[in-house]
């Protein structure tokens, strides 16, 4: 099996950890909120269930691998999540499926991270190649999003009662990807483990950006959780998956041994979320989904310059501090977001707030020295 293909196979892990059972609630969460009768506020506490769940996994990713080895936490945590998925569909208990967002929360930042390290890992092999093979890694995020975006918003037209099968239809495609996933991670030797402040290294030279990726976390999770509830009483089901698809396709970065690659994204993504603010015509929606598209981009750009400040030895405990920090953030955003808006009746008011401290995340970044 190639070294893409192995990439590939691993991507399937942030697909159905990130892609399916993160950002594939903005689809559904309109046909719940419907169906449900939720407040913004309580669909918005949905996605902090989640949010917090990924701190607490970002917190014992480290321990995770060390106790049972970069490979099976990767694969146990990815079923773990794709069971998680199949089981939304069986309740409507508001904290029966708060409960469900939590585990998959826990389960997808362990299998990010532990995925992860397994594709620097392999990245390694051929350094022509490794940012490359990263590249192909973190995309799996937008392979999920453009998956669940295809097939989603056709499921759910018209259908408020539909969602359960929404969430069982994500859980077995994760299922299909669980297998892809297994046969790329055993072709991956097992790295060796990391001991902090081994081998040299020092992750206090990013503080300008574990900020700014703290406030990226803040301000992005907004645009992804409330965007398509935002922007549907104005688009039909075809221009919603388009939407939805386009918003996947970040351009590549430049590797950069400052924020100045970190700062350009934050203000592209802050341009797109400021455009539905602007007005709900279609064109002006594909732009804001292309500009904020470039959000894919954030954590590649965050792993180079982790694996420029850190051995190689330390790269997984590198990703697994930032994903702390990335956890820490988006675990406040959806949550405070919901309670903006329902206290000031207008979604506008979250997407202005999100817009003004992914502004700030950008400023922030251009203070990051080189590394």
């Amino acid at each position: 099996m190639s070294l893409l293909r192995v990439a590939l196979g691993l991507a399937l892990g942030p697909a159905v950890a990130l892609g399916f059972a993160r950002f594939a609630y903005a689809l559904v969460l309109p046909a719940m909120r419907e169906d449900l009768h939720w407040s913004y506020a309580q669909a918005g506490g949905m996605n902090t269930a989640n949010a917090v769940g990924y701190l607490l996994g970002s917190l014992l990713a480290n321990s995770a691998m060390l106790r049972w080895g970069y490979r099976a936490t990767f694969l146990g945590s990815l079923a773990l999540t794709a069971l998680a998925l199949l089981f939304s569909g069986v309740s409507d208990s508001y904290f029966g499926l708060v409960a469900l967002r939590l585990i998959a929360g826990v389960s997808g930042a362990l299998v990010f991270v532990s995925g992860g390290a397994l594709a620097a890992h392999l990245a390694s092999r051929d350094p022509s190649r490794s940012a490359l093979v990263l590249g192909v890694y973190f995309g799996g995020v937008g392979l999920g999003i453009l998956a669940s975006g295809v097939f989603l918003p056709v499921l759910l037209e018209d259908r408020s009662g539909a969602w359960p099968w929404a969430w069982m239809a994500l859980g077995l495609l994760s299922v299909v990807g669980f297998g892809g996933a297994y046969l790329a991670a055993r072709r991956v030797e097992e790295p060796r483990p990391a001991v902090v402040g081994s081998e040299g290294g020092s992750l206090g030279s990013l503080l300008p950006t574990a900020v700014a990726y703290f406030l990226f976390a803040l301000g992005y999770i907004v645009y992804m959780t409330f965007v398509i509830a935002f922007v549907r009483a104005e688009l039909g089901t075809l221009e919603v998956t388009l939407f939805w698809s386009v918003g996947m396709g970040g351009g590549r970065i430049q590797k950069s041994r400052d924020g100045s690659a970190l700062s350009l994204i934050l203000f592209t993504i802050s341009a797109g979320a400021a455009l539905p603010l602007l007005s709900k015509a279609f064109l002006l929606m594909l732009g804001s989904a292309l500009l904020f598209g470039s959000f894919l981009s954030v954590v590649t750009a965050i792993t180079a310059l982790v694996r420029q400040a850190l051995p190689p030895v330390q790269w997984g405990y590198g990703i697994a501090v930032f994903t702390v920090i990335f956890a820490a953030g988006q675990s406040l955003g959806p949550w405070l977001s919901g309670l903006l808006t329902d206290a000031l009746g207008s979604l506008q008011a979250g997407f202005a707030a999100s817009v003004g401290v992914l502004v700030l995340g950008g400023l922030v970044a251009r203070r990051q020295r080189p590394t």
